[in-house]
């Protein structure tokens, strides 16, 4: 999925593109689970969002799980409002990749969602991920609540010595309070369900990660 003008460099602010007041068409429907894409969500539901390299893998990896309500691909953590998918593949927009990720509090522990993140990619390449290269494959959690802050924290601090017994390097996630989401577009949306054969970049470092 590298995007034509990708950069490993964030955009200055005289780079960055205008975007757009429309907001991105959305789905009614999850295409595997079925569930309405935009809330209102259940009650028991909270939020959480990754950046794990190619969001049409990191969304299978969560769509997959237990407990898991929804997902959606999108892009976040840049400066341009309501991009298109060309608009950050040009690294002008700033945003990066994301998964954003509907949990049922009461039947997983967002402690499990950072495990999968953490053994899912490999966190340690900086603005690329394998052989995709660009800004809008950086590694990311981006939290809801202090107290995701402080789990994402706490394993980040638990997983980097195994990495480096390994000689994988440092982490170079960036973990940061959540920014505003932005859908990307309709044939994005659970793209490895509606084409099986499709391409996923991602690739875990094989590397357990110690949160039970």
């Amino acid at each position: 999925m590298l995007g034509i003008g990708s950069t490993a460099n964030m955009p200055d602010k005289d780079q960055v593109l205008a975007g757009r007041d429309e907001k991105m068409v959305v789905p009614a429907n999850h295409y595997v689970t079925g569930h309405r894409m935009l809330p209102p969500y259940p009650d028991n539901c909270q939020m959480a969002m990754f950046g794990m390299g190619c969001f049409w893998g990191a969304e299978r990896c969560y769509w997959e799980m237990d407990g898991v309500y929804l997902t959606a691909a999108g892009y976040a953590a840049g400066l341009t409002p309501n991009p298109s998918y060309q608009e950050v593949c040009s690294g002008n927009t700033g945003h990066n990749e994301v998964v954003l990720v509907i949990f049922e509090q009461d039947n997983i522990a967002y402690d499990s969602l950072l495990k999968r993140f953490w053994e899912s990619h490999n966190p340690t390449q900086g603005m690329r991920q394998g052989n995709d290269k660009g800004t809008q494959y950086r590694s990311g959690i981006y939290f809801y609540s202090e107290e995701q802050r402080l789990a994402a924290q706490k394993s980040k601090q638990q997983y980097q010595p195994l990495l480096l017994d390994e000689n994988m390097g440092m982490i170079t996630s960036e973990i940061m309070p959540a920014p505003e989401f932005y859908y990307a577009e309709q044939y994005h949306q659970q793209y490895l369900a509606k084409n099986p054969g499709g391409y996923c970049g991602l690739g875990g470092t094989g590397v357990a990660c110690p949160i039970p």
